[in-house]
C-alpha cells in the first residue's frame, strides 16, 4: 500500500516538514555525488548507526563521530535507494504536515528527531551485536505516523494498492497505520524483512502513539481546569 494523500487540512504552512524533506533530499545529492565503492561505504561506516559499536564491543569507525550516540541522529538523514528516499519522503509530507500542525514548529522538530533516536535504540535493543549500518529516516517519520494513528483515525488516505492490479481506494487513518503496524510486527517477528530495521519502525510508531497520547491528555486538562 502506498499513500497518495489524506483528507485532514492544516492551518499553517509545514515548514519544519517541507525543510527535513529537503535536508534529506540534500544529503541524499551528496550521497550520489560519491558514486559507488568505498567513498559510499565509509560515509555509511562514519555516519550510519551500528548497534554493535554504541554497545562497546567494536572499535568505532575510523572518522565516526564522537560520541558515537550521535549517529543515532546522523543515520536518519541517509538512504540507501532512491526507492528508499522517495517512499520515505512521501510518507512524511503526507503525515508530517499535520503532525507539525498539532504540535507547533518547534516541538515537532524536537518529536521527529527523538522520536529517530528512540527508534534506533529499539533497533538496538532487536540486534545489540550487530555491524550493519542502520540508515533512514523511517523510524522518526513511524513516530509521526503513530502520532497519526491516534490523532486522526477517522481522516481518509488515498492509496495506491497492488494486488493483482494496481487501483485506488480511500481508507480510514486507523486501517492504513493499523495495517501497516501489523505488518512491521509481523515481519519483526517471524524475520521476514531481511535487511530492514523493522523493530526501528515499531518502536518509533509506538513512541508517536505515547507522545500524541499524553499531549492530547495534557491539552483537555488545560481546557477542563484552566491551567
Amino acid at each position: 500500500m502506498l499513500p497518495i494523500r489524506d483528507d485532514t487540512p492544516t492551518r499553517t504552512f509545514p515548514l519544519v516538514t517541507f525543510l527535513l524533506i529537503l535536508a534529506n533530499g540534500l544529503v541524499w545529492l551528496w550521497e550520489v555525488s560519491l558514486g559507488g565503492g568505498a567513498a559510499l561505504t565509509s560515509a555509511y561506516l562514519r555516519l550510519g548507526f551500528i548497534p554493535g559499536v554504541l554497545v562497546g564491543g567494536h572499535e568505532a569507525p575510523v572518522g565516526a563521530l564522537h560520541p558515537y550516540i550521535l549517529t543515532t541522529l546522523t543515520s536518519m538523514f541517509m538512504h540507501g535507494s532512491w526507492t528508499h528516499i522517495l517512499g520515505n519522503m512521501l510518507f512524511l509530507w503526507i503525515f508530517g504536515n499535520n503532525i507539525e500542525d498539532y504540535l507547533g514548529h518547534g516541538k515537532y522538530l524536537l518529536f521527529y528527531l527523538v522520536g529517530g533516536v528512540v527508534a534506533a535504540l529499539v533497533h538496538l535493543l532487536s540486534g545489540p551485536s550487530s555491524l550493519v549500518p542502520t540508515i533512514g529516516a523511517s523510524g522518526a517519520i513511524a513516530a509521526i505516523m503513530g502520532a497519526y494513528f491516534f490523532l486522526y483515525p477517522k481522516a481518509k488516505v488515498q492509496t495506491l494498492v497492488f494486488f493483482i492490479f494496481i487501483t485506488s481506494v480511500r481508507l480510514p487513518a486507523w486501517v492504513f497505520l493499523g495495517v501497516w503496524f501489523v505488518m512491521q510486527l509481523f515481519q519483526g517477528t517471524f524475520g521476514a524483512a531481511q535487511g530492514v530495521a523493522v523493530w526501528a519502525h515499531v518502536g518509533g510508531f509506538l513512541f508517536g502513539v505515547l507522545i500524541a497520547l499524553t499531549t492530547s491528555r495534557r491539552g483537555r486538562a488545560h481546557t477542563e481546569y484552566g491551567v
